[in-house]
């Protein structure tokens, strides 16, 4: 979409959705006017970050830089991922690609090996004039290196693994320094012994650290966003900054203060029905909840009460970290002129249909935290259920900032949504996951969800309106037949448009 000029008070103006690109400026802009007025871009991405948070409804959790934020953009209630897995999602939305068309179906396989002639959202921008910084989880694994994407990228650890810190100060109170010669292979083996509790990851690990949050990676990412606003390496041109935010992500480690506010006896936890497996297909379930030390049909409450507790306590820690960034762009007068997007990678059960983490197409999986602030919009503040995707977030970037883009996206600008949260946006939201060499796929709509795994024997159908914890599967109902066949249909169309190679 095409404008010849921009002037800042257009973008406080203009409602037809014909001229959305003209809010900001167009694609037709060049030289020092085109940088100096064309918007600057926050985007926030979590990782693992469910709809636990208050701007989706979700009463329990506090996290008041996610409310301020949804105060002044438009929080969107129906947002999927394409993926519910890192490297898959972020390779789709960094991309515009659904991920059939990625080729990225796993954590291992890299985006620049399976689709190099692809330009991702920052290296889009760069291409356009922009600044483009990034920290922490942005892309998965080492893309996040890639200078065809950035101008500056740093990726931080904690100051400290609070496993391996408590192991060494029991192990020195035994035999004393690490360092001594003596001492130097025994600590080796038993640092091998705690790899896997190191990590975090199996079994996952959680509990409060005595670290401050600038001492945790996340509040160094935020501080490193805040530290480019106050010293400007970007000069005159807009910037296109992507701060990725490591939690939730296990291990559920956050500062102390965090877990305190949320005491597990005062915990919403539901149980869920025992029965609940009894008509979902088996391959729809992912087996990690063994990891988390929970068995299918059983519920550990108090088990469950600790990593939910975990899991909120990371939610507010990063909560926090969203408000250095806000103070920051305050501080330097860049608030009003800096789009911000906040969403995730992809969703996370926490025992819900008894399963803990990813990997699953129910709504806890698929389904995303999503806020747009586009400063001067009269959709501050309100909310639409009009369904979106993250591969969509590309293309509306790309058009709220006159950014010229390639004929390859696939995702749709939802820029008219920004102007009219009562739109329905897309008839339906599509999203997969691997199963072994298969792929289960699902499409959603207003009111249903249907998924089928490998083929149309192993099915499910779930009515959202009355049915939105996806507890009854109509699929093997004959009074729904019209409707399976009807989401059937629905389906194979999302699948060949996620295959055949769209244009912007």
């Amino acid at each position: 979409m095409r404008c010849n000029h921009y002037r800042r008070r257009e973008f406080l103006k203009v409602i037809g959705a014909g001229l959305i690109a003209g809010a900001f400026g167009g694609n037709a802009l060049g030289g020092e006017t085109r940088k100096k007025t064309r918007p600057n871009v926050l985007f926030i991405v979590c990782d693992d970050l469910n709809t636990h948070v208050s701007t989706s409804g979700y009463s329990s959790i506090r996290t008041p830089a996610m409310d301020l934020l949804a105060r002044e953009g438009l929080t969107f209630e129906r947002a999927y991922c394409q993926y519910p897995v890192c490297g898959p999602s972020r390779a789709s939305f960094l991309s515009g690609l659904y991920p059939e068309s990625t080729g990225v179906l796993d954590n291992k396989t890299d985006i620049r090996n399976t689709r190099s002639d692809v330009a991702s959202l920052p290296e889009v921008f760069k291409r356009n004039g922009y600044w483009t910084g990034g920290v922490g989880k942005v892309f998965h694994g080492r893309l996040d290196h890639s200078r065809r994407a950035w101008h500056e990228y740093h990726k931080f650890s904690n100051d400290y693994n609070p496993v391996l810190a408590k192991a060494q100060k029991e192990f020195e109170s035994q035999h004393g320094s690490i360092d001594a010669a003596e001492n130097r292979k025994l600590w080796r083996d038993k640092q091998k012994s705690l790899r896997g509790s190191a990590a975090g990851q199996t079994p996952p690990g959680y509990g409060p650290t005595d670290m401050t949050d600038a001492e945790h990676k996340d509040g160094k990412n935020s501080r490193q966003i805040a530290e480019w606003l106050d010293k400007k390496p970007f000069g005159d041109k807009p910037f296109f900054m992507a701060c990725g935010i490591h939690k939730p992500h296990v291990p559920f480690w956050a500062p102390a203060k965090y877990f305190d506010l949320y005491p597990k006896d005062k915990l919403d936890i539901s149980a869920e029905p025992a029965d609940d497996w009894d008509d979902i297909p088996e391959i729809a379930m992912s087996k990690r909840y063994k990891e988390f030390g929970f068995e299918l049909g059983l519920e550990n409450d108090s088990l469950r009460r600790a990593y939910t507790q975990a899991y909120h306590a990371c939610i507010s820690f990063i909560d926090a970290q969203f408000n250095v960034l806000f103070d920051s762009l305050r501080k330097n007068g860049l608030w009003e002129n800096t789009i911000i997007v906040l969403t995730s990678d992809h969703g996370y059960h926490l025992g819900e249909h008894f399963m803990w983490g990813k990997v699953t197409l129910f709504e806890e999986c698929a389904r995303v935290p999503l806020i747009v602030r586009v400063p001067g919009y009269e959709s501050a503040g309100e909310t639409t259920e009009g369904l979106v995707e993250l591969v969509d977030c590309y293309p509306t970037l790309a058009e709220l900032c006159g950014v010229n883009i390639a004929g390859h996206i696939q995702g749709e600008s939802f820029a008219a949504l920004l102007k009219n949260p009562s739109g329905q946006g897309k008839e339906a939201a599509y999203t997969v996951v691997s199963r072994g060499r298969q792929l289960g796929r699902s499409i959603r709509t207003k009111r249903w969800r249907y998924a089928e795994w490998g083929g149309k024997e192993d099915c499910e159908l779930y009515y959202l309106k009355d049915d939105p914890s996806e507890h009854s599967n109509l699929a093997a109902n004959p009074k729904f037949r019209k409707q399976l066949e009807e989401m059937r249909v629905l389906l194979a169309d999302a699948r060949v448009k996620a295959s055949t190679m769209g244009t912007s």
